[in-house]
């Protein structure tokens, strides 16, 4: 009985076989027309199967490449680039109405101050014109400031050699004569001839005037020769500050 039972199992073994076979093919068949998506549950069975007859490890189903995806052209693309040979012009961007007001505030704002730069280099112009005539002038002034200083100083040197050569005369006169003269005399004369006379000649012809007139003679004299020692000396003080 057992030798008999042997020889029954095997063709029924290899048929199952078969029927594995042309189930596994099958089953690749319709993964690879369905994209491969049905590929695990329909072999899960099948493994099973195999392992309930032969009892063997599964083996690694190999895997099956999807189809590649139809590339697409993404929707940030660039006009551009479905044109080959195409290029994409390139230029200012409009402005908008802000930025032209704008713009035309700074055009006119520059020509205002190109205004003002033109009107100060002539307003400078014309000050550096008159300050070049205004110093001319001044150093007219002062050459005829100097010219009249010059004529004052003769004039003075002049009067002076005048009165002087008039002192020398009543000098040379005796104090009485000189002194019938300078009653008579009007003050202002009477005052420089007195001024420029020596000391010892001076005071001979007052003894010898009339007591009022030599009264009134000394007091005057007194009076210029201080008013003349302020003024020296206050020029004295202005020049040294």
């Amino acid at each position: 009985m057992a030798n008999l039972r042997a020889p029954r199992l095997l063709p029924m073994t290899m048929a199952m076989i078969v029927v594995v076979i042309v189930a596994k093919a099958g089953i690749l068949m319709n993964a690879v027309i369905t994209d491969g998506s049905t590929t695990t549950p329909l072999l899960a069975p099948a493994h099973a199967a195999s392992a309930d007859h032969f009892q063997e490890p599964p083996k690694p189903v190999p895997a099956v490449p999807k189809p590649a995806a139809q590339a697409t052209t993404p929707p940030s693309a660039p006009a551009a680039a479905a044109k080959p040979g195409s290029e994409p012009k390139t230029g200012d961007a409009p402005m908008s109405d802000s930025e032209k007001a704008l713009l035309q505030q700074l055009r006119e704002r520059h020509r205002e101050l190109d205004a003002r730069a033109s009107a100060i280099n002539q307003r400078e112009a014309v000050l550096g014109a008159a300050e070049q005539k205004l110093d001319a002038k001044v150093g007219e002034l002062k050459t005829l400031q100097k010219r009249l200083e010059t004529l004052d100083t003769a004039q003075k040197q002049k009067e002076d050699a005048g009165w002087q050569s008039m002192v020398k005369l009543y000098e040379a006169m005796k104090p009485r004569d000189a002194a019938a003269i300078f009653n008579d005399l009007s003050m202002q004369v009477l005052l420089q001839v007195m001024d420029r006379m020596k000391d010892a000649k001076a005071a001979a012809v007052l003894a010898a005037m009339s007591p009022d007139k030599a009264r009134d003679v000394t007091a005057a004299l007194a009076q210029m020769r201080t008013g003349r020692g302020a003024a020296a000396a206050e020029g004295a003080g202005s020049a040294g500050s």
